[in-house]
């Protein structure tokens, strides 16, 4: 069983409590940081009352602060996604590789997920220069907007990625944001053929990225290799030109071992 593969558990052994309050918890985002025991109900499927317990349970603990309407969530819930980094495989086998790989190229690698409709960093190199960029292990970006999205998505068969296409948010970040989902399948397709994917300005202006899909011995893909750089460090398609070869080098030592 891979990392990522959930075994069947007879429902009747499930603390469907715990399953709410995490819900509860997800429901928080960037656009809803702080929200009503009514708008957490609301976005987690549950009633004001549920929803309110929940909240008043996460303040209890720690994980949550209220004013006596709006609840937010505090630091203490850092713990629960740090705890998955300290103690995953994965970060800790790639590590090695990816900073062996950023040393010799000069720019910050990073390997990640997809987890549902958003790649979530596991893991990056150690910055080779005073100033890198990147995401850090735990930042969470839609997948339509960063290589690593791509690539994983290039792994899909035609239904799987249909399916995803179908129930996905093309938010736009830029004016290169691929936000038509004809055209972003045609890219899906376009990166399974050529082996990787290069994003050129999707989320930030002035940033461009380059992934590879990570595949074990039996060729099935969880995660992605890739690098963020300066667009004006690599124009034309030096980008590809100059990195695409070390991440390929890095995809293939890794194979073996994933």
């Amino acid at each position: 069983m891979t990392d990522t593969e959930a075994p069947t558990i007879d429902r009747k052994l499930l603390i469907e409590g715990l399953g709410k309050g995490l819900r509860v918890i997800e429901a928080f985002s960037d656009d809803r940081p702080r929200m009503t025991a009514t708008e957490a109900g609301a976005h987690a499927g549950l009633t004001r009352t549920a929803a309110r317990r929940y909240l008043l349970s996460l303040v209890h603990y720690g994980y949550a602060a209220t004013d006596g309407k709006y609840y937010w969530l505090l630091p203490r819930v850092l713990r629960l996604g740090q705890a998955f980094l300290d103690g995953a495989r994965i970060p800790r086998l790639v590590q090695p590789f990816i900073q062996r790989a950023s040393m010799q190229c000069g720019e910050t690698l990073n390997v990640g997920s997809l987890d549902g409709h958003e790649v979530v960093y596991l893991a990056r190199s150690n910055a080779p220069r005073m100033v890198s960029i990147g995401f850090h292990p735990g930042a969470r970006v839609p997948a339509h907007v960063v290589a690593q999205g791509f690539s994983i998505l290039s792994t899909y068969d035609d239904a799987a990625l249909d399916a995803w296409i179908a129930s996905h948010d093309f938010a736009s970040f830029t004016g290169s944001t691929p936000v038509d989902p004809v055209e972003f399948r045609d890219s899906v397709v376009a990166a399974r053929t050529l082996g990787y994917w290069h994003a050129d300005q999707y989320l930030n202006f002035g940033l461009c990225g380059l992934a590879v899909a990570l595949k074990d011995r039996k060729g099935r893909c969880q995660y992605a290799l890739s690098v963020t750089a300066q667009r004006q460090m690599y124009p034309d398609d030096q980008l590809v030109s100059k990195l695409l070869p070390v991440l390929r080098e890095v995809a293939e030592a890794l194979r073996p071992v994933l």
